[in-house]
């Protein structure tokens, strides 16, 4: 059943698929009603949430999580653009109540009509007059049952967490391996650990989450790495959640206008004044390139009781042990986790729509496939930023949806080719951070570049004269979703006082206790200064 509503000029209206029901999708469902689209969403599993919806069994096609997963970035910088978590939720949410907030979401939009539950998409295939309609032939299977349907146009919403990476051939021996292995997408709960020996491979944020958690447990903990990371605590300065410090536009401003090797000292000085990280064996091997830091707020604290052992990587593997490399001793082990990450594919496109090569794939602002003929296809959430996917995804849906409805248009395919090829190229700038690896990309000049497709970039200069406390806390505090909904399509009524608002939000969550602090001569002498420096600041900025 498709969802209709009742837009102001039906000859606007196109039909659009959407594959997949998590937060992606549901932005794009939205996305689509508020431009008077007619969406369809097929999610293959019963209810929506898609990653955040814990199972304690894996689902084919559909990402898997353990029981314990915290979002990595908080509530203010991960919530969709004009709808905040509920203010006594956690800074950092555990997946029931983020599950708990897309249900809302959902809800409050009336999203869920659009939804048809336990629907597999099969195969988008292009019409015979595709040249013409740019039409999809949607096949998909429900309860046995297989249908066909034509839509003007689809947006693939499946992300990209559902086909696990197992470098097995990596692994001298493994085959002889007398213990248990599997991948970190089959792990839910710590109780298969109880007593035994654990290696965890691969030291992303799964692989060092399941290594902490297993340590609570196991007898032992080895985690594997072959080229180190940097580990951040979600608690940061003065104990502000650490994306409300990291992600600003002036600080991003003040990175991206200095040379790499600067930043890379910088960001090194910043990551080991928590702890030395060569102390504790994690040192990355390459500092210019930017890895996705490690989030853990206990990976310290397991290291230096003994509970985590860090290794290098593997040189062999034996029936009941490992050895590795650069360490002639045998280390017994009885689970091994593979947390190797994931393979990227489109199963139900054809390679000649969609084809991902070395983790990419040739996609312009990482959405527009850049060889159609007509630009009806849009993949949504493929990509990597330095911020949260939910504002990421839902600011790509906003201008994929009006490039579909041919409200915007996109450049010539020669461009699109172009750009694309430079992006895999790789080739970094000479400034600020580097974001060589695949999917990776700067989170605010990517946001402001979508924002001024669709003509919603805020103008700080002109809010400067208007509004300048909001101009002020738009420069120099969080770069929250709320500043995308401030002017332009979409505007929404709330932004303002959403941004205005959002540190009392934050605080909320943690002043369960409230302390009576009176201010000191030194710290109202403090402020002035501070004050005086910020009048200073913004002078040499914007004059």
């Amino acid at each position: 059943m498709l969802c209709f509503i009742s837009p102001a000029q039906d000859n606007m209206v196109k039909r659009v698929a959407i594959v997949g029901a998590g937060v992606s999708g549901l932005g794009s469902i939205k996305c689509c009603l508020e431009e008077g689209l007619e969406p369809t969403c097929f999610e293959r599993s019963d209810n929506l949430g898609g990653l955040w919806r814990f199972t304690e069994h894996v689902e084919e096609g559909r990402a898997s999580i353990y029981e314990s997963v915290i979002s990595n970035s908080c509530k203010e910088m991960s919530c969709y653009s004009d709808f905040p978590f509920p203010e006594d939720y956690p800074n950092y949410v555990p997946n029931s109540l983020f599950l708990e907030y897309l249900q809302m979401y959902a809800d409050r939009f009336n999203l869920r009509k659009c939804i048809q539950f336990k629907t597999k998409v099969c195969s988008v295939t292009k019409r015979p007059d595709f040249t013409v309609s740019g039409q999809w032939d949607v096949v998909t299977l429900h309860e046995g049952k297989q249908e066909s349907a034509v839509f003007d146009a689809v947006m693939v919403c499946t992300g990209f967490l559902t086909s696990p990476n197992l470098p097995l051939d990596s692994f001298p021996g493994l085959n002889d391996f007398k213990g248990q292995y599997f991948h970190s997408r089959e792990y839910k709960l710590p109780h298969i650990f109880k007593d035994k020996r654990v290696l965890v491979i691969g030291m992303g944020n799964s692989g060092t989450d399941i290594a902490v958690e297993a340590s609570h447990v196991a007898k032992k903990v080895f985690l594997s790495t072959t080229g180190g990371a940097w580990a951040i605590s979600r608690v940061y300065d003065s104990g502000y959640p650490w994306d409300m410090v990291f992600v600003t536009r002036f600080q991003n401003m003040v990175r991206n206008s200095l040379p790499t090797p600067i930043v890379s000292w910088l960001l090194e000085r910043k990551m080991n004044s928590w702890f030395n990280h060569a102390n504790y064996g994690l040192f990355p091997e390459d500092r210019v390139q930017l890895r996705e830091p490690v989030i853990n707020d206990e990976l310290p604290g397991r290291i230096i009781t003994g509970k985590v052992l860090i290794k290098p990587s593997i040189k062999e593997v034996k029936g009941n042990s490992v050895i590795f490399n650069n360490t002639p001793e045998e280390e017994p082990i009885d689970i091994i986790i593979f947390a190797t990450g994931y393979t990227f594919a489109f199963p139900f496109l054809d390679e000649s729509v969609v084809k991902v090569e070395d983790g990419q794939a040739s996609l312009y602002k990482y959405i527009f496939p850049t060889h159609l003929q007509k630009s009806t296809l849009a993949v949504i959430g493929f990509i990597k930023p330095l911020g949260s996917m939910i504002p990421t995804a839902e600011m790509q849906a906003r201008w994929a949806v009006r490039v579909l409805k041919g409200v915007n248009t996109l450049p010539p395919p020669s461009v699109m080719i172009k750009e694309v090829n430079a992006r895999k190229e790789n080739m970094p700038s000479g400034f600020g951070l580097c974001y060589c690896k695949a999917l990776q990309a700067d989170y605010i000049r990517y946001m402001d570049e979508l924002l001024t497709f669709i003509n919603a970039k805020p103008n700080l200069f002109s809010m400067l004269l208007m509004d300048p406390h909001l101009a002020l806390t738009i420069f120099f505090g969080p770069c929250s979703s709320y500043q995308f909904r401030l002017t332009g399509p979409g505007k929404w009524e709330g932004a303002r006082n959403a941004i205005m608002t959002q540190w009392d939000r934050t605080f909320k969550a943690t002043k369960t206790r409230i302390v009576q602090k009176p201010p000191t001569t030194f710290e109202n002498l403090l402020k002035l200064f501070s004050f005086l420096a910020l009048l200073i600041a913004i002078f040499l900025i914007f004059l």
